[in-house]
């Protein structure tokens, strides 16, 4: 299957002439939703969709990222199951026709997928009605489909496309409220009424990379009567239509600060939930809030985004500071192979830390040595990893610990080169705690103050990144060889 832009692939950076700059993410916590009543459509046999998602939270049952309603008897549902398949149907008078469940399951969450949802019961032959391309490609010749029902010829019944039909972006309509709502990013949701358009007209593969998919501008696509385009541009109002129809739609549970710069164009680094099975902690807002219950030392939890090379700047801060924790930086692998998969392999074992409430130790690899202030509640931790000199910097609240100077280079932790080639930012509990990540996009409940970009440009930090380090993002680690 073609990439786009997952994390670690500098080839995934490569030039566009179009950069998407802002997504909208979905919290499932606070059950969002974003819908509005169609009118009368251009066409109730042709219509395409298109829309960019990064996926949170996997395995958790339904989570709709589309939803056509007119009553309980006729829908239309694009989702994720449980098994982290595709489900699309339309249900038309109580019976489905259409029904097409994917063989294949979604589960990265390093990365963003493109969905095409190309519509035109015109076709003679039935599999050319209705498909779906993820990435550039048509999934019927990638994975395929373990049930696949298409609609008549000539048929007037897809829901999302009829007169009266509640649409709704981001959950299921009931009749009466949102249910089953979704857990990720959401970008550059597009439909074009009344047209049959290959994924070509939203995308396209990169000249230099050529397996990877990248978005192209849409704004001069025809959005027929009914049409739309979220580009989520404003963050007073998220369910703004761009594509001059004024097609708005009214946003429940979002606020402003769900805009995000996390992009098809410019992937953040997140938390990983695939790295969360010692540690068993609730990741939330985009996988950049940690709640942790622990009674005991955890499993470390890292990142979605390693660093071999270049230097590199993020923060986070704790809710509380009841709590022992460790938090810094880790390698993909253990320094001793037989402590990895236990318990107890937290960063103070295999990585390089700072415990924050419990003595102001610092636990370069093992070795405690007194180093900064203690953290206080929502005081903001800072991190640097200078990867080209293998230093480390940990500061709080614009300070850094032990006189530390990142920018010239001085009084860092010397870490050791990875095993893995690789450190990843990460978190270990020993008690109960809520932290926030900001690794340039921050999340809701992460407030910034001021506002400091890198020397890109990319990222909102509460402080300023030192001289010649960067955001953990697509861009810079195509840039900077991270």
């Amino acid at each position: 299957m073609p990439l786009i832009l997952p994390g670690n692939v500098a080839s995934a950076t490569a030039s566009t002439t179009y950069d998407v700059d802002n997504s909208c993410r979905f919290n499932k916590a606070d059950t969002p939703s974003m819908t509005k009543d169609n009118g009368t459509p251009s066409s109730e046999t042709t219509g395409t969709i298109s829309f960019w998602t990064k996926r949170c939270i996997l395995s958790v049952g339904d989570e709709f990222v589309l939803d056509g309603r007119i009553d309980a008897n006729n829908r239309f549902k694009f989702a994720f199951n449980s098994s982290d398949i595709m489900e699309f149907w339309n249900s038309n008078g109580g019976s489905d026709d259409l029904n097409l469940n994917s063989n294949r399951k979604f589960r990265d969450v390093s990365a963003w997928y493109h969905f095409v949802i190309r519509i035109d019961t015109t076709q003679s032959t039935a599999a050319d009605r209705v498909r779906v391309y993820v990435n550039g490609v048509n999934e019927a010749d990638v994975g395929g489909y373990s049930t696949e029902t298409y609609p008549d010829e000539d048929s007037t019944d897809t829901v999302f496309f009829e007169n009266s039909a509640k649409q709704t972006v981001g959950a299921y309509y009931n009749g009466s409220a949102f249910t089953y709502p979704y857990d990720g990013y959401l970008a550059e949701v597009v439909y074009c009424d009344g047209q049959s358009y290959a994924p070509t007209e939203f995308g396209e593969f990169d000249s230099d990379s050529p397996t990877i998919w990248k978005p192209k501008n849409v704004s001069g696509l025809t959005f027929g009567n009914n049409g739309f385009y979220l580009d989520f541009g404003n963050s007073a109002d998220l369910g703004a239509d761009v594509s001059g129809n004024s097609n708005d739609f009214t946003s429940a549970n979002l606020d402003a600060t769900d805009q995000a710069t996390d992009t098809p164009t410019n992937n953040f680094c997140t938390m990983n939930p695939l790295d969360n099975y010692l540690a068993g902690h609730t990741l939330s807002e985009g996988n950049l809030k940690v709640v942790s219950t622990a009674s005991d030392w955890t499993g470390t939890l890292t990142a979605t985004m390693g660093m071999s090379a270049g230097k590199w700047y993020w923060e986070l801060f704790a809710d509380t500071d009841s709590a022992v924790a460790l938090y810094g930086i880790k390698s993909g692998v253990s320094h001793d192979d037989s402590n990895y998969l236990t318990e107890t392999t937290s960063i103070g074992d295999i990585g390089y830390g700072i415990v924050t409430t419990s003595g102001n130790m610092g636990y370069p690899s093992g070795s405690s040595n007194s180093y900064g202030s203690a953290l206080d509640a929502d005081d903001v931790l800072m991190f640097a990893l200078d990867m080209d000199n293998l230093q480390f910097y940990i500061g709080i609240n614009g300070t850094w610990g032990n006189s530390g100077d990142p920018a010239g280079n001085s009084n860092g932790w010397t870490v050791t080169a990875p095993p893995s080639g690789f450190y990843f930012p990460g978190v270990t509990f020993n008690g109960s705690e809520t932290i926030y990540f900001n690794f340039g996009s921050p999340p809701t409940g992460f407030t910034i103050s001021s506002g400091n970009a890198d020397g890109d440009g990319y990222g909102n930090f509460e402080y300023a990144p030192p001289s010649g380090f960067y955001a953990l993002c697509t861009k810079n680690l195509g840039a900077y060889g991270g």
